[in-house]
């Protein structure tokens, strides 16, 4: 019985997106370079390295579909990545990414087919848990994004800023309220 699947973890993927985008939006160009802390990614550099991650996933489930992790050049490819998220770019540039790259990544899992989300990756030796099925990897893929959009919504606070999806509950909120006090 199938309950989650490739439609799904589209699905969940593009409302995840939706709020980054939002915060990513929502944020002035001119506060793209804050940081958190000292050594912190800055808003733009956690934004591209958001829109960018993705393609080490793409890369292993996709046309190489990697049986196995070992062997796999981690250290090369992780210093692209992290080339590639330094680069200067503007607001829109990242928005842009974020926008095209996310649609495009969500048309990709929601035709993975359930065989294929069900085969499980090995990872290198010591590693646990030894293996993972691409699901689970995949669905890793939503997990970090919401990890970093958190801490973007972190730092829309220490601007000053109300995040979206707290201003969209306090006004669920306050329409029960009113509701409630209506009907009484």
């Amino acid at each position: 019985m199938e309950y989650y699947g490739a439609k799904e973890l589209a699905a969940s993927f593009r409302t995840v997106r939706k709020n980054t985008l939002t915060i990513a939006e929502e944020i002035g160009e001119e506060h793209y370079g804050f940081s958190a802390a000292e050594g912190a990614r800055t808003i733009g550099q956690t934004l591209a390295h958001i829109a960018l991650t993705p393609k080490m996933a793409e890369r292993m489930h996709g046309p190489d579909r990697l049986m196995t992790l070992a062997g796999f050049d981690f250290p090369t490819f992780m210093a692209q990545r992290i080339a590639d998220e330094q680069k200067p770019r503007t607001k829109q540039e990242i928005v842009t990414i974020l926008r095209e790259d996310g649609e495009r990544l969500a048309t990709w899992l929601e035709g993975i087919s359930e065989e294929i989300l069900a085969e499980h990756v090995t990872f290198p030796e010591g590693m646990v848990p030894p293996s993972k099925s691409r699901f689970e990897m995949l669905l890793g893929l939503k997990e970090h994004e919401m990890h970093h959009r958190a801490q973007l919504m972190v730092m829309q606070r220490m601007l000053g800023m109300v995040p979206h999806l707290t201003r969209d509950m306090n006004a669920r909120i306050a329409a029960m309220q009113a509701a409630s006090k209506a009907s009484a």
